[in-house]
């Protein structure tokens, strides 16, 4: 997907507008002076840095984020209708998918994603952005968390927890968190689940969306039927008897 310069500010006034909706108190200035002290970065941020994972191309965070926030406050009134316990508010959901994948844009001092200057890693692999080396290793959610309180934006329980497991089962670590079989140590809110789906859904729906624009060739690479290849020292009979066995086998 390219975005137009309109739309990359568009799209991203719209993401700080949810700051201005949702979040209350000392932190939401906090937060919002987070988002502009960076906001060349994460307007022009991916999603991910290979083609075929979800909104690989600049401006899929913002699209991205935007996509979870909406599909979190949707997947937990579906909740709420059939009957789930809703024991936190919606600013407390907004805020955990707001800021799920903030640990994406990399430290104050430098971005994550680089473009890859690789053609074969692009071409071959669909690779088009690699993490920044001058970062130190973190997670996702240990840097979104660590970003959020070296600002000094504080972070309710419900909050932590959503950002932190919001990988779900993907991710080793959180199985203590939704595998248990003791009734105390299961998790006390829905929140991460809901916003696991959430982001779940937002990036199934932009690998979609990816996979319509640009898969078809891969899929007529994969379906294409490949000429076969006769040995020369046969006769004409055998070549005809070979060429059957192998038309009958590709119907």
């Amino acid at each position: 997907m390219n975005f137009t310069a309109e739309q990359l500010q568009e799209n991203y006034d719209k993401f700080l507008s949810y700051i201005d909706k949702y979040i209350t108190g000392d932190r939401k200035d906090k937060l919002k002076q987070l988002y502009l002290d960076h906001a060349e970065r994460i307007m022009l941020m991916p999603a991910a840095s290979v083609d075929h994972h979800h909104n690989t191309f600049p401006g899929g965070y913002v699209d991205h984020i935007i996509r979870v926030m909406d599909c979190a406050l949707k997947v937990k009134n579906l909740w709420a209708e059939c009957g789930a316990y809703i024991n936190y508010t919606d600013e407390e959901l907004i805020f955990a998918a707001m800021n799920h994948d903030l640990g994406k844009i990399g430290t104050e001092d430098a971005e994550q994603y680089l473009p890859n200057e690789s053609e074969w890693h692009r071409k071959n692999l669909g690779k088009l952005y690699k993490h920044n080396p001058v970062n130190p290793f973190m997670t996702v959610p240990d840097r979104g968390l660590f970003l959020l309180q070296a600002r000094g934006i504080q972070v309710s329980f419900n909050e932590y927890l959503g950002i932190k497991l919001h990988d779900g089962l993907y991710e080793d670590s959180n199985k203590p968190y939704y595998i248990s079989n003791a009734r105390e140590s299961k998790l006390r809110t829905n929140l991460p689940v809901i916003l696991h789906h959430a982001d779940h859904m937002a990036a199934r729906i932009e690998f979609e969306m990816w996979d319509r624009n640009n898969g078809s060739q891969t899929k007529a690479v994969a379906t294409e039927k490949r000429k076969p290849s006769v040995p020369q020292n046969v006769s004409d009979e055998q070549k005809a008897d070979l060429m059957n066995v192998f038309n009958n086998l590709f119907k």
